[in-house]
């Protein structure tokens, strides 16, 4: 059983179990003896982050639990979480680490891990290294340790995977692009990789301190970047998150469209293409009824998953599927990489205005959305809200309103001390008091 790990990684507040230091050293220990179950051959591990301040710390703390059960480290320095598939891979590794909390403040931190093929570890290998976490691991001897070292070029590696995603002949001149790195990982790479395709690239969030990533920027707060776009009159702009594993897009009128939106226009285009594998996207719970019936009208279905885009990757796998994502701005290209990718299909974006000679408004409108509330509620340690009669009671009245007009949602957080209260309805009124209903009663039921 998994108590560790969440939906993605280890995660929480930096200096707080379970983000501590020499828990990170426990980890780093457990996952390179998991890894490095033969005592033959060299063992290697790429380990990247964002610009976290504790970054630092995690960095040391997981090589020096690694270096101890053998594992030569490989530090990339401050690259998106994509790269780290990327280079594990390429590298020949037998595993990547990413040292980032994603969308999550500055205080927070996390630790989540690529197999050997590039792709995020599966539920139950989490739960075997969960297994050695809590029974320690013995070290390697001592002419056995490893060594570590430092990868100068891994950003420009990456850099020139995301472009090779792209048509050859492919460039981006004339069109004026705004790029929101979130003070984040990908504060060099997206504006360098923009400029070498020719685009004149306004850059947003690119000085990162230690304590500003994700601060009034990025994907999940893309009001600095849409004002950029109207006041430079900008042709498209482009929000990354901290990790640069996730994209929001802004068109040229500073409207702000969503992963769903995004994922239509990959869908339908790549369908005309005849390069949508099994005619069908890979989307999770939360992304809106609307995009469902839009892929319908295309004669494509909409393959949905639990809420991560490591269950969205695992689905795509399964069934053969090459493009899937979430609503968050997920979006995942196996043809081209092992998990989201936000810069790669901020890109694919740009080269569908290149290509169809279409302003950004009118791509990154592919549906009509229905009405979608999502609120949270933050809930403290030890507490079950949704296991109490009264929550339940007003879930069950909320389903039974809504049966036929729309969809209920409700869910922890993998990351987050939050209870998630989704649900989509074209009666405003309806969808108001099924939220707001259960909000009230989430609220109650963690003050009592």
């Amino acid at each position: 059983m998994r108590e560790l790990f969440g939906t993605d990684g280890v995660r929480g507040t930096a200096n707080v179990h379970p983000m501590t230091a020499d828990m990170a050293l426990r980890i780093g220990a457990a996952v390179g003896r998991y890894f490095r179950r033969d005592a033959g051959g060299v063992h290697r591990v790429v380990i990247g982050k964002d610009t976290r301040l504790s970054g630092y710390m995690f960095e040391n703390a997981l090589t020096a639990g690694l270096t101890s059960t053998g594992m030569n480290v490989l530090l990339l320095g401050p690259v998106p979480t994509p790269a780290v598939g990327l280079m594990t891979r390429s590298m020949r590794a037998d595993l990547g680490v990413m040292i980032s909390a994603s969308h999550n403040p500055a205080a927070d931190n996390g630790i989540k891990f690529f197999g050997p093929d590039g792709y995020k570890l599966s539920d139950q290998v989490e739960a075997e290294i969960e297994a050695l976490i809590d029974s320690g691991v013995e070290p390697a001897q001592a002419m056995n340790i490893g060594r570590a070292k430092r990868i100068d070029d891994a950003r420009f590696r990456y850099g020139e995977r995301v472009k090779s995603s792209l048509p050859r002949d492919l460039r981006l001149d004339g069109l004026k692009v705004v790029i929101d790195c979130a003070n984040g990982a990908a504060y060099r790479t997206a504006p360098e990789t923009l400029w070498e395709l020719g685009a004149d690239v306004i850059p947003v969030g690119v000085s990162p301190d230690g304590h500003n990533i994700n601060r009034d920027c990025g994907s999940t707060k893309p009001r600095a970047a849409a004002e950029t776009v109207v006041a430079h009159g900008a042709d498209v702009g482009i929000c990354l998150d901290g990790d640069a594993d996730r994209v929001i897009m802004i068109d040229e009128t500073g409207t702000i469209a969503d992963g769903d939106q995004l994922m239509a226009l990959l869908a339908t285009r790549r369908a005309a293409e005849g390069q949508l594998a099994g005619g069908a996207l890979v989307a999770t719970v939360m992304s809106n009824l609307g995009l469902e019936r839009h892929l319908q009208s295309e004669g494509l279905r909409l393959e949905r998953t639990g809420v991560g885009d490591r269950y969205v990757v695992e689905r795509m796998r399964e069934g053969g599927y090459n493009l899937g994502g979430e609503q968050s701005g997920h979006i995942v290209m196996t043809d081209y990489a092992t998990t989201g990718d936000g810069l790669m299909a901020g890109l694919h974006f740009l080269a569908e205005m290149v290509h169809s000679d279409t302003p950004a408004s009118q791509l990154a409108r592919q549906f009509e959305p229905v009405p979608q509330l999502l609120k949270n509620v933050r809930y403290g340690d030890g507490q079950q809200p949704l296991e109490l009669p009264m929550v339940q009671t007003a879930i069950a009245d909320a389903e039974t309103e809504l049966n036929g007009k729309g969809r209920l949602l409700i869910r922890k957080s993998g990351t987050e001390p939050l209870i998630r209260v989704m649900a989509e309805c074209e009666d405003p009124a309806i969808l108001d008091r099924a939220v707001n209903s259960i909000v009230q009663a989430v609220t109650e039921a963690v003050t009592i």
